[in-house]
């Protein structure tokens, strides 16, 4: 991600320290936007791009976080479970292409257990989450890694 900064007329490409915008709520980062998705799909909007890539340069400046959660939740749904699961793959591929070890990374989906608003179909309730779950190899406040969720896969298998 670049900033483009406009200096007597000239127009400058800088580059954009995005771990500055990431910050966290207890273990959970806050990312500079959402991670969006098509309706029923797992491949991320292009505007998600600038969030994963915040997430990526957080977990390169951060190599003392051993294991990310990261966690899909979707609003109500035929399928619920697997299209949470599908779409916290996708990002976990995602920040694995942008050079995040795929061993750092825990995957999960929540399918619509955990609405955070309600109706429980509003579109608050679909989203990514990123939680910080094992510093140093040791799982944070010794609670289990998963956060309860259901196991979506490997992020090292292609």
């Amino acid at each position: 991600m670049r900033l483009t900064v406009m200096l007597a007329g000239a127009a400058l490409l800088l580059p954009v320290a995005l771990a500055a915008q990431v910050t966290l709520d207890g273990n959970r980062l806050v990312l500079p936007g959402k991670v969006n998705f098509p309706a029923g799909k797992a491949v991320p909007n292009p505007s998600a791009e600038a969030s994963i890539e915040a997430v990526a340069k957080y977990m390169a400046d951060k190599k003392y976080i051993t294991t990310l959660r990261i966690e899909g939740h979707v609003a109500m749904g035929g399928q619920p479970q697997q299209l949470s699961q599908d779409r916290a793959m996708a990002v976990a591929k995602a920040l694995v292409a942008k050079g995040v070890d795929c061993k750092r990374l825990f995957v999960v989906g929540f399918g619509n257990s955990k609405p955070v608003t309600t109706p429980s179909s509003s579109s608050e309730n679909t989203r990514i989450e990123f939680v910080n779950a094992a510093l140093r190899g040791k799982p944070i406040g010794g609670l289990p890694v998963d956060g309860g969720g259901w196991g979506a896969g490997d992020p090292c298998k292609p």
